[in-house]
């Protein structure tokens, strides 16, 4: 009774606007797929668009003192790096980690950062896509000085600059497909924080199914701090060294040579 009655208080907008009655009306309706689009707008009322710059700060900063620094290394001869950003709503998680690559210029010159955010929900991506937000949204998760070397402030809002939005691709995916391309080979991370809550099992299972394809050999997944792979899915492991990051399930170590070649 409690799910139902927050489904309609998140449709009674689409309802009232479409001249809809009830939900059972809309239910018939989408059943009878005579409205495609339709569908599409239910989906955008029902998805939890909450998302905030460097989101709990614990994630970003291990990535940053530990993950990526171990990743130049077993990198260290390509030169490159992919990651995804699934299910990133308005943008934020991937612009984030773009300034994080771009906040340490040293560390990271001539190399080639692909940064891939995807949401199932066409809107937020086009907002990600502007790199415009409130004064209200810019401010959350960043200090003063990142704001103002990263955003300038426009009349339709602030704006992340041209160098940040171009070191970041995003497009409209569903977590259930296949997963994106990042141009050759496969992503080094993936982080899908906060995305699987609401999946029941057997989706679930599919969604780590399509994660785990899309992860290197020694490729890292990056789950919500309350979610895990554990009893979901035989296709992906905890780190053994790295909590709340997980990786395909395999038998042996990958080797230094393996590494290199399926990300060379």
């Amino acid at each position: 009774m409690s799910r139902r009655w927050r489904i309609e208080t998140a449709l009674s907008s689409l309802l009232r606007e479409r001249g809809i009655a009830t939900l059972d009306e809309l239910i018939t309706i989408l059943v009878m797929g005579k409205e495609p689009s339709l569908s599409q707008q239910v989906v955008e009322a029902l998805l939890n668009n909450e998302t905030y710059f460097f989101r709990d700060r614990t994630p970003f900063d291990m990535l940053r003192q530990t993950v990526l620094p171990r990743l130049t290394e077993v990198r260290g001869t390509s030169k490159r790096l992919r990651i995804w950003s699934a299910g990133c709503s308005t943008g934020q998680e991937a612009y984030s980690l773009a300034m994080m690559f771009a906040e340490d210029p040293l560390r990271w010159n001539g190399w080639s950062i692909d940064i891939v955010g995807s949401d199932v929900s066409e809107n937020v991506v086009n907002r990600a896509r502007s790199g415009i937000y409130t004064q209200f949204e810019v401010q959350r998760g960043l200090g003063v000085t990142q704001m103002i070397r990263w955003f300038e402030e426009t009349d339709a809002g602030w704006r992340a600059i041209e160098a940040l939005r171009k070191n970041v691709r995003f497009q409209v995916h569903n977590i259930l497909e296949p997963p994106p391309h990042p141009g050759a080979g496969q992503f080094d991370i993936v982080l899908c924080r906060n995305v699987l809550l609401y999946l029941n099992a057997d989706k679930k299972k599919l969604a780590f199914d399509r994660l785990a394809s899309a992860l290197a050999p020694d490729g890292l997944l990056m789950l919500g701090a309350g979610e895990t792979v554990i009893g979901q899915t035989n296709k992906l492991v905890a780190d053994r060294e790295w909590r709340g990051l997980y990786r395909q399930e395999r038998r042996d170590p990958v080797p230094p040579t393996e590494r290199r070649a399926a990300n060379g």
